[in-house]
């Protein structure tokens, strides 16, 4: 799931794609702006991202279902 992450003052988002689901990076970014602690994702090739909560401008989460390729019909 790829998320989206705007930085106050920044013109340009972090995008981070990650294994986990949207309630757990949901949950992450909920305790990180309740404690004013930093959000740490790990992406899916085992990366992290540390992003200090007082400077977060929106989180996008991205959708679960996988991406279709191909001309197949429905």
């Amino acid at each position: 799931m790829e998320i989206k992450i705007g930085i106050q003052n920044v013109n340009r988002e972090i995008s981070v794609d990650s294994a986990e689901s949207a309630d757990a990076i949901a949950e992450q970014v909920a305790k990180a702006l309740s404690d004013g602690a930093e959000l740490r994702l790990t992406d899916s090739k085992g990366r992290q991202v540390i992003v200090p909560a007082a400077v977060l401008g929106y989180v996008e989460i991205g959708a679960e279902e996988t991406r279709r390729v191909g001309f197949g019909a429905l």
